[in-house]
């Protein structure tokens, strides 16, 4: 296989600093990468120097390319004094290197070397990974004078070759690099030479506090102080102290056992009986016809595992794994059965007998026990045809043999025929997202059937199950629009983009009159705000010949468009409150991770039953954990309203305000229904927790049981506790506080902003882009559980939230309204020392006004500090009274879970439409009243009232002359006592300039 090389392509720089005297620069790029160094040519006296030169980096050693750095360093070369001057330089960590075919030419900033640096400008550079093993790495700088104006015979520089579009090109289909532990320890498996293990995570320590101990006894943790935030007791946060991995966790911090601390320390130690059926050879003919459908049966107690069955074959091959819980076993003896398949009865062909007290136990990162060859024997004991190779071990969840196992219990004991698929843990990463945006310009030389009549024309363009249209021009025969139009794609590219010129010759009526058929994977691909070019593209009309034939003509009309994937935005693909990754598209623009999140789900309890198995209420319980672009399901624990998983992720972490979701669901895919295999059962919700990771200490191991409250129609209801253990490891803590100075989106978001309703109709769209393909995966990952977790109903109208949002808003301003009142108080002089001291205070600030600045900051660090004593120490949660969950009535929970479009009565929906109107009514009236006093501000001046108006000017003379006579402080000092007078000397009566005030005219006089 080739060899991975790093290709650079140095394209220009633009306005860069003059340094040589003349107010120009002749500028050379010299790049950095891998101990080779290589240098561009000089553009003699441009600031503005355009190179277009490549060059190709051996890669020594491809797993650390994501320590690496390329470093770009522009210099103006000075023949003259035979010297050279920095220019200003970029560095590119390896983290941000991407496949040929996802490279697009980015402007970087120039930085500078030193704090006394004067650089400006931006360098363009194209950099990317190819295997291609036509291309071989260039010729490392000679040993020259680093003043020279090009190497000898300039060995670096690669002419541009533009290579024709049929040409065969390598595809990459990257995914977001993560760390994950998923039931099994890594290995370190050598890779071939010439390969790059995309899936390997650089390697990263990461620091954390010392883990002390600090014994807490168990409570009830109350997440909010106010008396309007508290909830029942059954719905709050309890913290536990669990025997993980690495010791029993006190207070957040893990006490070492005297055993080695395991991989996943986040989790319990669950011991397990492994055994993998590999082969058998030699079995007898068990028919009359001489053949044999042979399979194995593996006995624990209760517990049958069955592997697949093969026809006719006397030396099958299954190679098939069952892990049977120790805790569950019944029995000291394994048993593991040859038996053929037959209609009626299978018939037995052999077993094998092994004494679990002897089984030697795996501990990873041990290899894996070689399987051994067992002679078959009979029911008597004695030795029958056939051998059968076995491995069995005792081992845990840490095992690699984990994922793939069949478990015992993830099946119920009487039934070992559920399909696995539906059941197993997996790590599922959702496709990379891309805007695709079309912007349509305009067309030439419609061609129109009907001439007599002036053209509605306008363009309707497709992506999949995504439509949209221009508005119509009438212009004829060169319709112009220069509309913009947004549409989500997934990698790989399936779909095309369908444009298609329409003409509205009646109502309900549109006739096609041509369209183009464009590739999403030929358009052009663009991580910035940089212009693209546009394109003519000639439309082709379909002309029906007969009903069971179509056929295609070209002909003059043109299509004007301009085309490009906008890889700087992020593509929201879930709640803009609850996101779990902030980063664009482009892998270019990706910055290096902060640290890491580790998720130990331990289990669930008391969970309410959703379904009934022979006369019982029970549960087929499974988790989903979702933080970026992985997604992780548990295996699914069958009949079990206390299950217990202990299956430990991980997860890269690139900004610390971003929202870990986690949620428990029924598997409605197993059972009677289940086993038709329509696949139409949805699973039902159990409910889900949201974590913020910029609420949690690094470091800390946070081990809560968390409530799963779900809202009904009936109501909201605790549906159980989910048991987690959470850590989130930091890197670098300047990293991390770099980090809160940084935008919340990519700078496209904020150079090309998009309007709010496109917004979420992308992120609709992206919903269902993202539940499609999760939902094509084996297991799938149905579609009401990505929908579920990514709060795709969160925009929809609900009374309870309007309620819920306008308590917030007053919960909010309460502070205010509390100094309001506190004020209100000191002016009745309802605690004359209070009120004193108020107006000492007051007069010491208006005579020293730059004491006020620093008080203000002073009093609130002195407000911080002394909340710091009763910070919250735990994880936010899900809190019925914040989303007024207790006193809504039924009405208008029945309100929310109706369907868009409504599928109630007329006569329901007339009396919600009257109550919304009635509430609107309110609204409107405060609306209204605010642009009242909003234009009787405007009235002081227009002259709408001129008696009111000359009062005011004639006013305006009079205090421009007292306040240029008097001295600030004494006016600010007067008005201040006069607003805090004592009761004595204050009327009922509003006072003259309130009573003007209101007295101005307002424009309601107009309204109809």
């Amino acid at each position: 296989m080739a060899q991975y090389k790093l290709g650079v392509e140095v394209v220009g720089a633009h306005d860069l600093m003059p340094k040589d005297g003349h107010g120009s620069a002749s500028a050379c790029v010299e790049l950095q990468f891998d101990g080779q160094k290589f240098r561009t040519s000089v553009k003699e006296r441009d600031l503005n120097p355009v190179w277009n030169e490549q060059f190709y980096f051996a890669i020594s050693d491809p797993f650390n390319l994501p320590n690496m750095h390329l470093e770009a360093s522009i210099y103006n070369n000075n023949k003259e004094l035979h010297s050279r001057s920095f220019l200003g330089k970029v560095r590119i960590a390896g983290t941000s290197f991407v496949p040929l075919s996802d490279a697009v030419v980015m402007h970087y900033p120039l930085e500078k070397r030193g704090l006394f640096s004067r650089v400006k400008g931006e360098l363009g550079l194209k950099v990317f990974l190819t295997n291609d093993p036509s291309i071989k790495a260039s010729n490392p700088l000679p040993a020259m004078d680093p003043l020279s104006n090009q190497p000898p015979g300039n060995p670096n520089a690669v002419p541009l070759v533009h290579e024709h579009k049929s040409q065969a090109r390598h595809t990459f289909h990257s995914i977001p690099k993560e760390v994950h532990h998923h039931n099994y320890h890594p290995q370190n498996n050598p890779l071939p030479p010439g390969t790059i293990n995309d899936q390997a995570p650089p390697f990263v320590q990461y620091a954390t506090d010392p883990m002390k101990a600090q014994p807490v006894p168990p409570r009830i943790v109350r997440m909010y102080s106010s008396a309007s935030s508290q909830q029942p007791p059954e719905y709050a946060l309890k913290e536990t102290n669990p025997f993980l991995g690495g010791g029993q966790v006190v207070g957040g911090r893990v006490i070492r056992a005297d055993k080695p601390a395991s991989t996943y320390d986040l989790v319990e130690q669950m011991q397990y009986l492994f055994v993998r059926v590999v082969k058998a050879k030699d079995l007898p003919a068990m028919d009359v016809s001489g053949s044999l459908d042979p399979f194995v049966e593996v006995r624990v107690g209760n517990y049958r595992g069955k592997t697949r069955h093969f026809e006719k074959k006397q030396n099958p091959e299954w190679n098939e794994v069952f892990a049977f819980s120790r805790d569950r076993m019944q029995t000291s003896v394994l048993e593991v059965l040859v038996k053929d398949k037959d209609l009626v009865k299978d018939d037995f062909v052999g077993i094998v007998r092994f004494d679990l007290n002897d089984v030697p136990t795996r501990v990873p990162p041990d290899s894996p026990l070689a399987p051994e060859w067992y002679r078959l024997v009979d029911k008597k004991g004695d030795k029958a045809k056939g051998e059968l190779m076995l491995a069995v071990w005792m081992g845990t969840q840490a095992d690699e043999a984990f994922p793939d196992a069949w478990h015992s219990d993830a099946a119920a004991p009487a039934d070992a025929t559920v399909i696995g698929a539906h059941i197993r843990s997996k790590v599922y990463h959702a496709p990379r997202l891309w805007y695709v945006r079309v912007n349509i310009i305009e067309a030439q030389d419609i061609i129109m059937h009907d001439k007599t009549r002036f053209p509605d024309v306008y363009v309707k363009a497709q992506i999949g199950n995504q439509f949209m249209r221009t508005r119509t021009s009438q212009a004829r025969p060169n319709p112009f629009w220069n509309e913009d139009l947004m549409f989500v794609a997934a990698e790989p590219f399936e779909d095309h983009l369908i444009l298609s010129v329409e003409d509205r010759v009646g109502p309900n009526k549109d006739e096609i009159l041509g369209r183009v058929i464009i590739p999403l994977a030929s358009i052009e691909r663009r991580a910035d705000d940089r212009i693209i070019h546009g394109r003519w593209f000639n439309l082709e009309k379909a002309v029906a010949i007969d009903v069971d034939q179509m056929k295609r003509e070209k002909f003059a009309t043109r299509l004007h468009i301009r085309v490009c994937l906008d890889g700087g935005y992020h593509v929201l693909d879930e709640s803009t409150h609850y996101s779990s990754d902030l980063r664009p598209t482009a892998k270019q623009l990706w910055k290096p991770s902060i640290g890491l999140l580790e998720l130990g789900i331990l289990g669930a309890e008391g969970l309410h039953p959703m379904k009934t198995r022979e006369g019982k209420g029970t549960s087929d319980t499974y988790c989903v954990a979702k933080y970026g672009h992985k997604w992780v399901r548990t295996r699914t624990i069958i009949d079990s309203l206390g299950p217990k998983f202990n299956e430990q992720y991980t997860w890269e972490v690139y900004d610390p305000a971003t929202v870990l979701t986690v949620g428990v669901f029924d598997n409605c895919q197993i059972g009677d229904k289940g086993k038709e295999g329509n696949g139409n059962n949805r699973d039902a919700k159990v409910g889900k927790v949201r974590i913020r990771l910029s609420t949690l200490e690094t470091g800390r191991v946070y081990t809560h049981r968390y409530p799963l409250l779900v809202l009904h129609p009936s109501g909201v209801k605790k549906m159980g506790e989910l048991h987690l253990a959470i850590r989130f490891s930091s890197t670098s803590l300047i990293n991390m506080l770099y980090q809160y100075s940084r935008p919340l989106l990519p700078k496209m978001h904020y150079v090309r902003p998009l309007t709010v309703m496109q917004l979420d109709l992308l992120r609709h769209q992206a919903v269902q882009i993202v539940a499609a393909r999760l939902g094509r995966m084996e297991p799938p990952l149905r579609r009401e559980v990505v929908e579920y977790m990514s709060d795709v109903d969160a925009h929809l109208w609900s009374m309870r939230r309007s309620k819920a949002n306008f308590f917030r808003l007053m919960s909010v301003f309460s502070g205010l309204f509390a100094v309001g009142r506190w004020f209100a108080d000191v002016c009745a002089w309802r605690n004359p020392i209070t009120t004193v001291l108020v107006h000492v205070l007051f007069l010491m600030l208006v005579c020293f006004p730059e004491l006020i600045l620093p008080t203000v900051f002073l009093y609130m660090f002195l407000i911080g500090i002394w909340n710091y004593r009763y910070r919250p120490r735990y994880p936010p949660h899900m809190n019925t009274k914040i989303s007024h969950a207790e006193a809504v009535h039924p009405d208008e929970l029945d309100e929310e879970f109706d369907t868009f479009p409504t599928s109630k009565s007329a006569e329901l929906v007339r009396m919600r439409y009257d109550r919304l109107r009635s509430v609107a009514g309110r609204i409107q009236t405060v609306v209204g009243d605010i642009a009242t006093q909003g234009e009787r501000i405007q009235a002081l001046l227009s002259w709408r009232d001129p008696r009111a108006t000359a009062i005011f000017v004639l006013f305006c003379l009079v205090a421009a002359v007292a306040l240029y006579a008097t001295p600030l402080q004494v006016l600010v000092a007067i008005s201040g006592i006069y607003v805090m007078r004592h009761p004595r000397f204050r009327h009922r009566l509003p006072s003259a300039p309130v009573n003007f005030f209101r007295r101005l005219p307002a424009r309601t006089d107009s309204m109809l």
